[in-house]
């Protein structure tokens, strides 16, 4: 099931402990790139924390004290390692996300370089539509699982969905 949007929204504003990217890494956490419209930072940050309650180590570009203040080649040689670097790439979709000129070009670019298990989309839901659809059917899908949590999807080679496990 979609990620429901205001339920993100009211997430955005909890603390959960941070940890460097290094200590991520050395103590097996998933590591993900998230890709999402700047428009929608408050849902970025809430999923977040979701998935840092959950124990994943979620990389947001406009916390990396690294970044120029303005998007450039720079910026986009950062994302790209980025990318590279991490366990996942995730898509936060939503009606911004889709309409952005930056996240289909990290989609595309995740496309080019990791294995296609480890691109998930992350749909959302705003009472006006779920986000997520159309192309982005190429790639596993990572859902609210009931009860809390998480949940991916993916389509068997005959179109069925099968569950998958929280961890990549």
């Amino acid at each position: 099931m979609p990620f429901d949007q205001s339920i993100l929204l009211s997430e955005a504003n909890r603390s959960v402990a941070r940890r460097s990217l290094d200590e991520a890494v050395r103590q097996g956490a998933p590591t993900a790139f998230l890709s999402h419209s700047h428009k929608d930072a408050a849902l970025a940050k809430g999923l977040q924390v979701r998935l840092r309650q959950m124990g994943w180590d979620v990389y947001i570009d406009w916390e990396d004290t690294s970044m120029p203040d303005r998007p450039d080649a720079i910026t986009a040689d950062k994302i790209r390692r980025k990318i590279v670097q991490l366990d996942l790439f995730l898509f936060l979709a939503t009606q911004n996300s889709m309409a952005s000129r930056w996240c289909p070009w990290e989609l595309g670019y995740a496309d080019g370089k990791k294995v296609n298990s480890a691109i998930l989309i992350v749909q959302t839901s705003d009472g006006r539509g779920t986000y997520g659809n159309e192309y982005l059917e190429l790639y596993r899908n990572i859902d609210e699982a009931k009860g809390g949590g998480v949940a991916h999807f993916h389509k068997s080679g005959d179109g069925r969905m099968l569950r998958g496990t929280a961890r990549p």
